[in-house]
């Protein structure tokens, strides 16, 4: 696979160090994983089960947005509930929304570099 370079961000990322991760992105401190409309919309076909399904298995209310729900693991410690254990991979990966979609170029690590080259073993420097 390539490397994958964006404008304003002075790190790389390159696939291929995801064989030897085990899921670093989708486990660890608990967070958001944001999810849209349209996004909910394609994971409900891809599941095939309906958005209020989808909505009271994977789903918690956020304000007016809307994240993928965690596993707890252990204390401080949580995964993505669509994240497989087992296999070290996403179970969505064709259908995950944007903001998985869009690791490691997010702003908060143009100013965090650090983190993510600790997170991230796919991270490359420029």
């Amino acid at each position: 696979m390539n490397i994958i370079k964006k404008e304003g961000f002075d790190f790389a990322f390159d696939p291929s160090g995801c064989d030897t991760c085990a899921g670093n992105c989708c486990i660890g401190d608990s967070g958001y994983i944001w999810i849209n409309k349209n996004e909910i919309e394609n994971l409900a076909n891809h599941l095939n089960i309906s958005i209020e399904e989808l909505g009271l298995n994977y789903l918690r209310k956020v304000g007016y947005k809307y994240s993928l729900k965690e596993r707890q693991l252990a204390k401080d410690n949580y995964a993505c509930v669509f994240f497989d254990l087992e296999k070290k991979c996403c179970s969505i990966y064709e259908v995950r929304p944007t903001q998985c979609r869009t690791f490691p170029f997010w702003d908060y690590f143009k100013e965090n570099k650090e983190e993510v080259f600790k997170e991230c073993p796919a991270i490359k420097e420029l």
